[in-house]
């Protein structure tokens, strides 16, 4: 089988966008560039170790894709595992997410911020918000008169952020709510923005967190939705794969975290494409939905209009 050696490599390019049938094309926003253009980590001797001890597979090696069979993602027993295990890797959540992604997950969070349009004065709601990255985000793009809710399912996830938000500069405080992405416990058209960080994958239904997204929304507001992109493209498939394989879960036994991560390549893999989240959102009511692969298609970000 053929092989080469695999090295790490930062691409200031991530602004890779595509038309879509629903709506037209975002423009190329000048803030998203100058953060992309402008990020230039230093790889961290963990990649390094790691990147010249393991070998590349040819791309011509087949991988198994399953196919988007069910709008249902997870089980309620799954739901509950995904829920523990936010709870379980809360402490070392924002070093494991620098370590394993080389520091670009805030380029991309930064990325999804700057999509949804959120703005001095706005009322905004980060679901799935975690350890409160795209939440304190969204605080420096309202600040001094709006506000900025951080809604989470694991409780332990909402306990670092507000701890980190003690120890922050704020100018505006956030609110950090226990709840449900599939049972929103607000009124209809409450928020000018919402945005999702890497929780659609693992909601047990993708359409119906999407209508729970558009009833909050204010007519013509946007939401950004963050994950990992589900690729048709073989190649990109395959490398995420293998980057799965061989950067991330071996990265996060380092935390004693092995089996906690090892679910991403399985839930990747039934997660809906871009032009399925697309058809899901047009579905939902939204007016206008743009899937844009970003990280040369490692990662995609849809944005939706109400």
């Amino acid at each position: 089988m053929a092989t080469m050696k695999a090295t790490m490599v930062v691409s200031s390019s991530f602004c890779v966008g595509r038309s879509s049938i629903h709506g037209t094309r975002l423009g190329h926003c000048k803030e998203t560039e100058r953060i992309a253009c402008g990020f230039n980590p230093v790889r961290s001797e963990f990649t390094r170790r790691i990147s010249a001890s393991v070998t590349l597979p040819s791309v011509d090696d087949r991988v198994d894709r399953k196919p988007l069979v069910s709008t249902e993602q997870v089980g309620a027993t799954e739901v509950g595992q995904r829920q523990q295990l936010f709870n379980k890797v809360a402490p070392m959540y924002d070093s494991l997410n620098d370590w394993l992604s080389l520091g670009q997950h805030r380029v991309w969070k930064r990325m999804a911020v700057a999509w949804s349009g959120a703005k001095r004065g706005d009322r905004v709601l980060d679901i799935c918000c975690g350890s409160g990255d795209v939440s304190f985000l969204l605080a420096e793009k309202v600040k001094p008169t709006g506000n900025v809710v951080g809604l989470d399912f694991a409780q332990e996830q909402l306990d670092v952020a507000a701890r980190r938000e003690d120890d922050s500069n704020l100018c505006s405080k956030i609110e950090w709510r226990l709840g449900d992405a599939l049972a929103l416990p607000f009124d209809e058209g409450s928020f000018d923005a919402v945005t999702m960080g890497y929780g659609l994958r693992n909601v047990a239904s993708v359409p119906l967190a999407l209508k729970e997204i558009r009833s909050v929304l204010k007519p013509g507001s946007k939401a950004s939705i963050l994950d990992f992109n589900r690729s048709e493209n073989d190649s990109v498939v395959h490398f995420q794969g293998w980057m799965l394989d061989n950067l991330v879960v071996p990265g996060a036994s380092l935390f004693g975290l092995a089996d906690e991560y090892a679910y991403l390549k399985t839930s990747i893999a039934r997660f809906p494409t871009g032009p399925q989240q697309e058809e899901f959102a047009m579905a939902a009511g939204f007016s206008k939905a743009v899937h844009y692969e970003i990280a040369g298609g490692l990662m995609g970000v849809l944005v939706v209009t109400k």
